[in-house]
């Protein structure tokens, strides 16, 4: 067994495509057409990762409740001022900025896409 991937619904697909594609580097592998919804599966560049962005024609206007049963996605990055230097060009922000977890030198912060899910970012040392 294998697993493939995370669905999230999005209110807005350009905004997320974007935040997605520049932020994280994934690449639009194919979109296709239900009878409700468009669906994006973007992919990282190694193909380990699977995100499936949903694309509702009826989205609400004050977007999707996230709940409180999700938590968050998780990517490693290679260095996290690098990291950071790349989502302030962008014009992102940190939701908590780096930080030691471990007391290691291993660092996380955390950053919101354009609806508001949680993504963690990771520096192993």
């Amino acid at each position: 067994m294998k697993f493939l991937h995370t669905m999230i619904r999005v209110s807005d697909i350009n905004l997320s495509l974007k935040f997605y594609t520049e932020v994280f580097d994934m690449i639009l592998d194919r979109k296709m057409r239900l009878s409700d919804c468009w669906l994006y599966f973007l992919r990282d560049k190694e193909n380990t990762c699977e995100i499936e962005l949903t694309y509702n024609d009826e989205t609400p206007k004050e977007g999707y409740n996230i709940g409180n049963g999700f938590g968050h996605f998780a990517f490693k990055v290679n260095s996290m001022n690098d990291f950071s230097e790349k989502i302030k060009k962008l014009g992102y922000k940190y939701l908590y900025e780096p930080f030691d977890l471990t007391g290691d030198g291993s660092c996380i912060a955390f950053i919101q896409d354009p609806d508001g899910y949680e993504i963690e970012l990771i520096e192993r040392v």
